[in-house]
């Protein structure tokens, strides 16, 4: 648990520098040789440990020390998950292991719709720029804002 837990802060810790760097980049600058290997080695080991590493964890937490294993089998609260072959209402069988399976497809879901809102965060930086420059006020020499009557 602890690896899995470590890994997911270095995770988050790892996707919010991308935050400030979008605010230190201006669009349109020219991309460097060494700044482009810099940027697709770093999103290339995010990539790495969101759908590489972080999966391999919580499988082997599940596996190890939760022992959800295939003979294990989900009953649910109150038994409403017990399947028909065992005297329950349940249509059909579900074990521990394709909890945990679920619950890894649902960690590769989660990343790609972060993976997606970062890449569009970084897309949309001159849009938030451009956005808070139009509404700026336009003050006089003394630095009061000037408005209009009427």
């Amino acid at each position: 648990m602890v690896a899995f837990v470590s890994a997911l802060l270095v995770l988050i810790g790892l996707s919010l520098l991308v935050v400030p760097m979008s605010k230190r980049r201006p669009v349109g600058t020219p991309l460097t040789w060494g700044e482009a290997m810099v940027a697709s080695v770093y999103a290339f080991f995010l990539m790495f440990w969101a759908y590489g590493v972080i999966p391999h964890l919580w499988l082997t937490w599940a596996d190890n020390e939760l022992q959800w294993r295939p003979d294990k089998l989900l009953y649910g609260p109150g038994s409403i998950l017990q399947p028909q072959s065992l005297g329950g209402s349940f249509p059909m069988t579900i074990t521990y292991q394709t909890l945990r399976d679920l619950i890894a497809v649902g960690i590769y879901v989660v990343f790609l719709g972060g993976q997606i809102a970062l890449w569009a965060y970084w897309q949309n930086r001159g849009k938030r720029a451009a956005a808070a420059e139009s509404t700026a006020v336009v003050e006089s020499g003394y630095g009061r804002p000037l408005v209009r009557k009427g």
